[in-house]
């Protein structure tokens, strides 16, 4: 039997002309949204004017049949439904000022979004070098007891934040421009069912079969922002989604970071102009972002980057044989020596990054560390 309280959540929700503020805004004269779909015309009329299309939604229940179809497809993958008024929804996106983030979400995975410290960690696509070692580097360095490190699950910093969170022992939340049923990029499919395998989760405002569009990914930069404490912009050219989520943290009040670099760098310019304006702090080390952040260092557990006696399963272990008798190998050579298909090896290099005992070096060359 369906959950009628979910039903009339998800439905509201799917009513054209009713976006995530005005929905906010019902919720403060009706504490459900089934109350909404309980009131008669003069009353509907009453509430939303000449708004006939929203009136005509509300009283056909025309989008019922397609939120029944979602509250299947929650119950069929297990996913957990968060609504702006229970006491696991994120309570950073209920703050005043976040008066236009999603009343209900939609999460895989089993994450405390609500931990005491969270860190968004944000940037370019076309990660560099140094992007990559800062990325890994400021993760290591902050790493806190009840820390969540929030970032898209994109490639480039995104990719980096989430796989270095994994090697630290942090929770790990990726916020989604799509709904659950695909993933985007496919190539981090591994990574995603590690995260959620690690107390992390995947999260996202869109129901199910909504396709991919390029407009959904900055919107859901605002969550990004808004879910933390703090963002930490890594590499950003002048323009991009990082400086979306930056802005966006600083309109919400949050603290933003920004991790400088050369003027003659492409992909620190929009970090060099965040300090510049007066937009972001500048980040130089763990310390000093705690000091400014006015928190303190808990951390009850040394993580080691390689444990001395880590479990490899078969796969792994051949591949970390064969980069023993290697300085560096590139994905291409693994496949060959090892004689396994570039999906497996792909998957078994997450791995062994994840269990610490390879690298990622400029061009996608990996050794032993």
């Amino acid at each position: 039997m369906l959950n009628e309280k979910l039903l009339c959540r998800i439905a509201l929700g799917l009513i054209p002309g009713i976006g995530c503020k005005s929905y906010r805004q019902l919720l403060e004269l009706y504490s459900e949204p089934s109350d909404i779909f309980s009131l008669n015309h003069s009353e509907l009329k009453s509430l939303f004017g000449e708004h006939i299309d929203i009136i005509a939604a509300i009283e056909k229940r025309q989008t019922f049949k397609r939120a029944e179809e979602e509250c299947l497809f929650i119950e069929k993958n297990k996913l957990t439904p968060l609504f702006c008024t229970e006491p696991s929804y994120p309570k950073r996106l209920n703050r005043a000022d976040c008066a236009d983030t999603p009343p209900l979400l939609y999460l895989h995975g089993y994450c405390n979004l609500n931990a005491k410290y969270v860190v968004s960690v944000v940037g370019t696509r076309r990660i560099t070098p140094y992007g990559r070692d800062m990325a890994e580097n400021i993760i290591r360095q902050i790493a806190n007891d009840d820390m969540l490190i929030v970032s898209g699950l994109a490639y480039g910093v995104d990719t980096v934040a989430h796989t270095a969170a994994l090697a630290n022992h942090l929770p790990t939340a990726g916020v989604l421009g799509h709904g659950l049923d695909r993933l985007y990029p496919p190539q981090n499919r591994n990574l995603a069912l590690k995260m959620i395998e690690h107390n992390g989760c995947l999260l996202t405002e869109y129901p199910s079969q909504t396709e991919i569009n390029p407009s959904y990914f900055p919107a859901r930069n605002r969550i990004i922002a808004a879910l933390a404490d703090a963002v930490i912009v890594v590499e950003a050219a002048e323009k991009g989604g990082a400086l979306i989520t930056a802005n966006m943290a600083n309109s919400y009040h949050r603290d933003v970071f920004s991790v400088p670099g050369r003027c003659t760098d492409s992909y620190s310019r929009g970090c060099n102009n965040l300090i510049a304006n007066n937009k972001a702090l500048i980040y130089n080390n763990a310390e000093d972002f705690y000091y400014n952040m006015g928190w303190s260092r808990n951390r009850k557990r040394t993580v080691e980057q390689k444990e001395l006696f880590v479990s490899l399963n078969k796969e792994e272990q051949k591949i970390a044989d064969i980069l023993k008798t290697e300085v560096t190998l590139g994905i291409d050579e693994l496949c060959t020596k090892s004689e396994y298909s570039l999906p497996k090896v792909a998957a078994t290099i997450l791995n062994l990054e994840l269990k610490g005992v390879i690298k990622c070096l400029p061009g996608k060359m990996y050794k032993l560390i």
